[in-house]
């Protein structure tokens, strides 16, 4: 296995890597995001906390344009022989969702911040411009979507998790190892 490209026993290292920046960062930002609801408007996080959801956010964003644009560039390893139909399709149905709730999240998250025409300020500075405002409600709208949608991503990906796990605990084949150590 290289770094660049899978083979038919294990992801990429590349990918490996940016499977795992994608999981640590949507949990992290789940967590963040929780946290964050709590703060007042007196205390020290109230402004900083959200900053730096919205940067790692747009972080996350560009990490999710690569790993797409990579995984429809170089061959991924199949299905395992011993997987049925029905996992299969449960797998490919998993994976698509998590992305299209990914881009709600980024979509949603965006309308929050930008809904009164403001630009979203990213990295201490960069400005992406608001491109649709001026309609009524629509940062609440664009909260109750990204609130709905973050646990749902957060539920599949659990689900996600505990297939991986009945997999390598259960049914002892390698789907695990092949998107951690490929042995």
């Amino acid at each position: 296995m290289s770094f660049w490209r899978s083979n038919e026993r294990s992801y990429s290292g590349f990918a490996k890597l940016l499977h795992w920046i994608s999981a640590l960062t949507v949990v992290g930002l789940f967590i963040l995001g929780l946290w964050m609801t709590g703060l007042t408007y007196y205390d020290p996080w109230y402004r900083r906390a959200p900053d730096i959801h919205k940067s790692v956010g747009i972080a996350l964003l560009l990490v999710t344009v690569i790993r797409l644009i990579y995984r429809f560039s170089v061959p991924y390893p199949g299905s395992l022989p011993s997987h049925s139909k029905l996992e299969r399709l449960a797998a490919k149905l998993a994976h698509a969702g998590l992305y299209v709730l990914l881009f709600v999240m980024f979509i949603s998250g965006y309308l929050i911040t930008t809904a009164q025409g403001d630009p979203l300020e990213v990295f201490g500075g960069v400005q992406i411009p608001s491109l649709i405002s001026g309609i009524d409600n629509l940062e609440d709208l664009a909260g109750e979507i990204h609130e709905i949608a973050a646990y749902t991503l957060i539920g599949l990906a659990v689900l996600h998790a505990g297939a991986a796990l009945k997999h390598h605990f259960i049914d002892k084949d390698v789907t695990v190892r092949r998107m951690t150590s490929g042995k």
